[in-house]
């Protein structure tokens, strides 16, 4: 893979919510090293499939990942500055996928990215099932909040769960807007402001 292609992160000191594990081993960690996160490329693509195969994602339809291959291939292509993994050792352990949106409320847009939008639209966390139950989705998803926080124009994070998730996503500052639908399953869409994590992004020491 082209080291080109990859686009790495600064090092941010993350201060999450109460709680919430600040890493695996329940240890305190100020600074988590910028070459364990990185956007995903096209080429991750696989690897992006096969953890999705092996493991129950977070944001799911029906109990199962939302994005086949193809479409994981999409997005990637498209864009790839809305996704984020988590490597351990070089290993793809964790991953989020999203997009952009460009209207008030979710609606079919299952596989659509809106390059003018202003709400990131996630599509699937997964951690792959080795390294569940460790805290690394909740870790990625503060990381990934920050993220699109830093990008200018993008204010809202969107995402539609199972109702099991919602008290995990409030713990992030989601909160529910109403029931949204995926053909004939029922789902619950949840929104968070982005502008809190901006500023604790531009109060950070990166």
């Amino acid at each position: 893979m082209s080291t080109q292609s990859i686009h790495y992160l600064k090092p941010v000191a993350l201060h999450l919510p109460p709680g919430i594990p600040e890493s695996p081993s329940g240890q305190r960690r100020h600074t988590l090293p910028a070459n364990e996160f990185r956007c995903l490329t096209p080429e991750d693509a696989a690897g992006v499939s096969e953890i999705e195969a092996s493991s129950t994602a977070f944001i799911s339809v029906s109990g199962i990942c939302p994005l086949n291959l193809d479409q994981v291939r999409h997005f990637l292509a498209l864009c790839p500055e809305l996704s984020l993994d988590w490597l351990a050792e070089g290993r793809l352990v964790a991953f989020i996928v999203g997009s952009l949106w460009d209207e008030e409320r979710l609606t079919q847009s299952l596989t659509l990215h809106r390059p003018r939008g202003r709400t990131a639209h996630l599509h699937v966390l997964a951690v792959h099932r080795p390294f569940q139950q460790q805290g690394k989705g909740s870790i990625l998803l503060w990381r990934y909040l920050h993220h699109l926080g830093g990008r200018p124009g993008v204010h809202l994070a969107v995402l539609m769960c199972e109702d099991g998730l919602v008290p995990f996503y409030q713990r992030f500052g989601f909160h529910p807007v109403g029931p949204c639908a995926v053909g004939s399953l029922a789902f619950t869409e949840m929104q968070c402001s982005l502008r809190g994590h901006a500023s604790l992004l531009r109060n950070s020491d990166c």
